[in-house]
């Protein structure tokens, strides 16, 4: 017989204009699911974290950087851009406001309270791919980490992002010399090749060790001086 601890409890549900949210508690994890699908949890962060550290770090020095977060989860890369005195802005976009919610006064706010009150932090309530085809801001670092990356969308729209189209558009709010880094659940040839096919530079792939299984990885790409 299962136990307590062996069942999720879900403590929000909310329907979004994208479908249904959920977060639930496992244990000691939270976690998000987006329409049956599972997204992420608060397990370890070592992935969202490196998204992060790997975009400042190709940025060689760039003096006060503001960074686009996609997607604010369960705000690991939020949490550690803002514990980053490098960082000049932070802006982060998410189209949930049940995310938001849970941030701001719910479960989640334990993760990100600080990084909230940063001064340098602001919440762009958006869809990304809506957001980077119409904004006239720009930024030196976008970092992504929208669905389960690339090669493995569940809501409809995300895919756009990840094509010519939504590669080109994220190029154009970077600036000359920008960093685009996206998270992906699994490494993509395909993907990096991509990159380059939209005109981006010195593109590679980062992994995150991991002891057995697919690693989760880090495509970097910048933008043309």
């Amino acid at each position: 017989m299962p136990t307590s601890y062996d069942i999720p409890e879900v403590l929000d549900r909310r329907e979004g204009p994208h479908g249904e949210v959920v977060l639930r508690r496992h244990g000691e994890l939270l976690q998000i699911i987006a329409n049956g699908c599972f997204l992420m949890d608060t397990s370890d962060g070592r992935s969202e974290r490196m998204l992060v550290d790997a975009a400042l770090a190709a940025l060689d020095g760039r003096p006060d950087p503001h960074v686009l977060i996609g997607g604010l989860g369960v705000g690991f890369s939020l949490a550690h851009a803002a514990a980053d005195p490098r960082w000049g802005r932070i802006t982060v976009v998410e189209r949930e406001r049940a995310i938001i919610d849970w941030h701001r006064a719910g479960p989640l706010a334990a993760l990100s309270r600080e990084a909230l009150a940063d001064p340098r932090t602001e919440i762009l309530e958006t869809d990304l791919v809506a957001f980077v085809n119409e904004t006239c801001a720009t930024f030196d670092a976008l970092c992504l980490d929208i669905d389960n990356g690339p090669d493995w969308t569940v809501t409809d729209g995300n895919q756009n992002l990840y094509a010519r189209t939504g590669l080109t558009s994220c190029a154009r709010v970077l600036k000359p010399g920008g960093v685009l880094a996206v998270w992906s659940a699994k490494p993509s040839p395909e993907f990096e090749g991509s990159l380059g096919n939209a005109g981006f530079q010195r593109v590679r792939t980062e992994e995150v060790p991991v002891a057995r299984g697919v690693p989760d990885v880090v495509h970097l790409a910048v933008r043309p001086g």
